[in-house]
């Protein structure tokens, strides 16, 4: 069996760290609204994946998470009135039955953001603790990319043409414009050793891997991370640096 190698641009023969055992992550969506066809799209074809294993022989360890606080969310809880909970219950509980009636089948595991607060919180201590992290008095604890000598080695994305990319305003106090927040100050969320507030999108599913997938592998968590080709940069890059750097 052969796949497409997002890293060396190529198709490689699958060959698992666990004999026998593929671990697979997916990123899930963010439940602040119903699922589109690109949902649909990811959802059906990491199914037909871990289909095509199972039939190979392999058992298949698979966990899709799902990004249960964010900005997205925090602006339809200020439209609506509706608390947190209210909204990602709710849109949990529509994409699931959406996935079901396409015949996809649920996931090994489906951790939620909210639920592994505690594992986020010792990731970005990790990153901390080994400086590939800083903080911005008021704003948040953001890493370093400068520290870390194979960033946008997945995406192949060139230095200057990935400083243009940005899902959200740059900040002045940025060492690099390319660095991204891993912990956001916020004091009506959870608290921290670093300060209340928030997770990152890009630490939750590194967090969520190393919690809930990681093989011990001196070298690769787990064999699949599964996503949109839309992700590769910078959510991709990102949590590659992220457990680069952590481990």
């Amino acid at each position: 069996m052969v796949i497409y190698d997002s890293l060396s641009k190529k198709k490689l023969s699958f060959e698992p760290i666990s004999e026998g055992l593929a671990r697979i992550y997916a990123c899930g969506p963010t439940v602040y609204d119903d699922a589109h066809l690109g949902h649909a799209k990811s959802a059906v074809s990491f199914d037909l994946l871990r289909r095509v294993l199972q039939a190979e022989g392999y058992e298949v360890k698979f966990a899709r998470n799902f990004t249960d606080i964010d900005d997205k969310i925090l602006k339809k809880m200020a439209e609506t009135g509706k608390s947190l909970e209210e909204i990602t219950e709710f849109y949990t509980r529509r994409y699931l039955q959406d996935m079901s009636a396409l015949n996809v089948a649920d996931a090994s595991i489906s951790p939620k953001a909210t639920e592994n607060i505690a594992a986020i919180c010792e990731l970005i201590s990790s990153l901390l603790q080994k400086g590939f992290a800083y903080e911005i008095a008021g704003d948040g604890i953001y890493f370093d990319t400068r520290k870390d000598g194979d960033y946008l080695s997945l995406s192949g994305k060139k230095d200057d043409a990935s400083k243009n990319i940005a899902r959200v305003t740059s900040n002045d106090a940025k060492h690099d414009e390319k660095d991204f927040v891993l912990w956001k100050f916020d004091e009506n969320w959870f608290d921290s050793p670093f300060g209340k507030g928030r997770p990152g999108w890009h630490s939750e599913c590194v967090a969520m891997i190393l919690a809930h997938l990681d093989s011990g592998d001196p070298q690769f968590c787990i064999d699949i991370h599964a996503g949109g080709a839309d992700l590769l940069f910078p959510h991709h890059e990102n949590e590659a640096a992220q457990c680069r750097c952590a481990r």
